[in-house]
């Protein structure tokens, strides 16, 4: 996959110390690669730099929309979220990314693509299971809720249910030993 240059930041020249960098994301940061549970995005990312003499430390603050599909009804609605994630970058001989929390860059580069933890904090920030507000306080109107409803175990009890009208007589007088004590 090929690296996006604004998530690229180089850090030669910057002095020992903080450093702030801003960025906005939308819908084509995600379809780059290739997720496609977002209908759209609107996620604005704060990225603390501590650069320090031997390692870099990158906190990732991020918080906005996203608007994805309910997973009971299938209607789309914007989902808050926010979350914060902190990695670390090293340095030693070869390149390596199998820890989560730590990025190794062989000695002698300049520069850091944060893209791939960009993504990943934001996708597992999100919730497990996606649900409607309107479903949580009752206004959403969807005919497939009210299949849901309709095919609910409640609704099929009260079908099954029998009338006082259908009983049969014969039991009438066995109900008569319970009250004759």
């Amino acid at each position: 996959m090929k690296d996006l240059k604004e998530f690229t930041i180089p850090f030669v020249g910057l002095k020992l110390g903080k450093h702030q960098f801003n960025f906005e994301l939308k819908k084509a940061f995600f379809e780059h690669f290739e997720y496609d549970e977002f209908n759209d995005a609107a996620i604005n990312i704060d990225v603390l730099l501590e650069k320090m003499s031997t390692l870099l430390e990158f906190t990732l603050t991020f918080n906005g929309t996203v608007n994805v599909a309910c997973d009971t009804t299938n209607e789309p609605y914007d989902q808050e979220i926010s979350g914060e994630y902190t990695f670390v970058v090293k340095f030693g001989d070869d390149y390596n990314d199998e820890n989560e929390d730590l990025l190794i860059l062989p000695h002698g580069s300049y520069e850091v693509n944060i893209q791939q933890f960009i993504y990943e904090s934001i996708v597992l920030a999100m919730p497990s299971r996606k649900v409607h507000p309107g479903i949580e306080d009752g206004t959403l109107e969807s005919d497939i809720l009210d299949k849901l409803e309709e095919l609910s175990l409640k609704a099929i009890d009260e079908e099954e249910t029998p009338e006082d009208d259908d009983i049969d007589p014969r039991w009438d007088s066995l109900k008569k030993l319970l009250t004759d004590k």
